[in-house]
């Protein structure tokens, strides 16, 4: 296991997004890993974006998940200041935390996907139910809502854009729910989620924070080796269609017949103890420690890399 023993590392957690207690969470358990490494760790909470990094240390480990934290913001400030920080740049913070970019990525590159449109406000979609709606710049499933029924598209229209001016809106690809962590160039094992009701919405993978939610977790999935070569291929294909280059995670379906669509990738997964990531990289052999000692190394690198902090 790699040793941090003389580092000084701000973890950076909380946040001004709708996901700020899972930031803490996360925040909560990577310091603790950060210190079974030796590091000296200093907590941060982020209450707001007029956020100044602390000056006294080598490195901030970013986990503010949600906006500012994974859409560049933070991540400009950081280089601001000459600051090294964990995960990805400014730009492919961006453009992962942007539904609507990473769409267009996806497409451009080939990426298995499902059809949309894009609503300005006030507009209604031209395809028909079954549609899942997303508010376009948020994580955790926050502001996402599956309309099967037509006379629920304009209560779900209306939940969505309390959150954004823009809509998103899919067409519903029915498949099995699979998630692939990315570390560097390598993918980890393929989790299948199977949530309690429904999809896997912030209740279903927080339900520390949701009473009632939850999800059963199968690690690694039961897929036939064509079906997982294609899940993977598919997660790596996302990966590089926005230029990926740290760690993160593809969330993939599966359908029946074999097809795959790429929902997204979260470029700051979750690190709480329900996390998925930590998991996939344990079926791997990689301790908590060391996934986030790995984190940091492949940042680091990455750094050097574009020429930034």
């Amino acid at each position: 296991m790699s040793t941090l023993s003389h580092q000084r590392i701000a973890v950076l957690m909380g946040g001004p997004s709708a996901e700020r207690l899972v930031s803490l969470a996360s925040g909560k358990g990577v310091a603790g890993a950060l210190r079974q490494l030796g590091a000296q760790v200093v907590e941060v909470d982020v209450t707001g974006t007029d956020f100044a990094p602390p000056a006294d240390v080598d490195l901030c480990f970013n986990v503010l998940h949600g906006t500012f934290g994974e859409d560049g913001g933070v991540q400009e400030i950081l280089e601001r200041h000459g600051m090294p920080y964990t995960g990805e740049g400014v730009e492919v913070s961006r453009i992962g935390f942007d539904k609507l970019l990473s769409k267009s990525r996806f497409l451009a590159a080939g990426v298995p996907t499902a059809r949309y449109e894009i609503l300005a406000p006030g507009a209604r979609p031209t395809l028909a139910p079954p549609l899942v709606v997303k508010a376009p710049r948020q994580g955790s499933s926050v502001g996402v809502v599956v309309v099967k029924d037509p006379a629920a598209l304009d209560a779900a229209l209306e939940e969505v854009r309390r959150y954004d001016s823009e809509v998103l809106v899919e067409e519903y690809f029915s498949g099995r729910e699979l998630t692939v962590g990315l570390l560097g160039t390598a993918t980890l094992p393929i989790i299948e989620i199977c949530p309690k009701e429904g999809f896997y919405d912030f209740r279903n993978k927080y339900p520390f924070l949701s009473p009632g939610g939850g999800a059963s977790h199968f690690c690694p999935a039961n897929l036939t080796p064509g079906e997982e070569a294609d899940v993977r291929a598919a997660a790596i294909a996302s990966a590089r269609a926005l230029g990926l280059q740290v760690y993160g995670r593809a969330d993939v379906l599966l359908g029946a017949d074999g097809s795959t669509c790429v929902l997204e990738i979260n470029t700051i997964p979750g690190m709480t103890e329900s996390s998925l990531l930590p998991e996939a990289a344990a079926a791997e052999g990689i301790s908590y420690p060391d996934l986030c000692a790995r984190i940091i190394d492949l940042s680091l690198l990455a750094r050097r890399k574009g020429g930034s902090p």
